[in-house]
């Protein structure tokens, strides 16, 4: 019997797909598929039928078998530059091709030529995504950084106000002062008025109003 054959899709799933999976109820019961670890260093692993090394975060294209055509050292910008002004060149001459000959086997070469100047372009943005993920990273580094600093800031406010209030309130209670005794009593301030207002209405004020000017008719 011959081995069977795997076929692989170049392709990721619908959506339609993934959200069957994550619904409430699965993610509410644990049903919900978990996301896969990331590879350990020097793992080999799969991605739509390619084999992928971790040591290699950009596959170069001499291992993928084409053709290099940007040099080893360079300027990006210039040779992006250049290769899009080749992808011009070679799409101008394709439709001279198709309009003088149709059948003509350059048309073919330059087909190949244009697939190999966007393969080589596409590498060469490629390589930017290291860099990209880097500043990406940075960003919202940054972003939290200042989050953090506006929520300390804004802690620090409330802790004043909080402060203020706290000392507020000691300055407003009574003050505290040691009886011959040794007993701590509390001094408090009483208004005069509502101190004359309450002694006349005790019986023995009239009592002692009365004796006072009674000594002050004798002298």
């Amino acid at each position: 019997m011959s081995n069977a054959e795997t076929q692989v899709s170049s392709l990721p799933m619908p959506p339609e797909r993934y959200i069957s999976n994550y619904t409430e109820e699965n993610i509410r019961r644990n049903r919900a598929p978990r996301p896969p670890p990331p590879p350990s260093q020097h793992e080999v692993y799969s991605m739509f039928g390619i084999q992928y090394n971790n040591d290699e975060m950009i596959r170069s294209l001499e291992s993928q078998n084409i053709k290099r055509l940007i040099p080893i050292h360079f300027d990006r910008r210039k040779e992006l530059k250049k290769l899009n002004h080749s992808l011009l060149v070679n799409f101008l001459d394709l439709i001279d091709f198709l309009i003088l000959n149709p059948d003509s086997p350059r048309r073919t070469e330059k087909i190949d030529d244009l697939s190999l100047l966007f393969v080589n372009m596409h590498h060469l943005l490629n390589e930017f995504r290291p860099h990209q993920a880097r500043e990406t990273l940075r960003v919202m580094m940054e972003m939290q950084k200042r989050q953090r600093v506006e929520t300390a800031t804004r802690f620090q406010k409330h802790l004043e106000r909080v402060r203020d209030v706290v000392n507020t309130a000691f300055s407003a209670l009574p003050t505290l002062f040691d009886d011959d005794d040794g007993t701590a009593k509390v001094k408090m301030e009483v208004d005069p008025l509502e101190s004359n207002a309450a002694a006349k209405n005790d019986p023995s004020y009239q009592h002692d109003r009365m004796m006072c000017k009674l000594v002050d008719s004798i002298d």
